[in-house]
């Protein structure tokens, strides 16, 4: 992991960017999410989207996985533009939640 890398996924934490529970497709590292773009803190990658591998390809993700993912990804997007902070937190906290759900679902 460099240096460099770590700067620029703190720099993203403080501007309102987010933990993302799913691992890098790539190196299974730590990723951050802003505005829609996702930053492997480990490798560097940067997909889009519509280009990430599933880390499962035995079987498809199930429906409550597609559509909390599909709330953190429409709720990191809101935090990113979001100035109030107690705003921020409520998001935050959904996010979360959100994410816990997710893991309990996967279990």
């Amino acid at each position: 992991m460099s240096e460099n890398l770590q700067k620029r996924a703190a720099d993203m934490l403080l501007k309102g960017a987010t933990l993302l529970g799913e691992p890098c497709p790539y190196c299974k590292g730590v990723r951050v999410m802003s505005q829609g773009h996702a930053l492997c803190v480990n490798c560097g990658s940067e997909p889009e989207p519509k280009n990430i591998i599933p880390t499962n390809k035995s079987s498809p993700p199930s429906s409550i996985d597609h559509i909390l993912q599909q709330k953190i990804d429409s709720l990191s997007k809101e935090l990113a533009a979001e100035d109030d902070h107690q705003r921020q937190q409520s998001i935050l906290k959904t996010i979360n939640m959100l994410l816990d759900t997710a893991n309990k679902a996967k279990a």
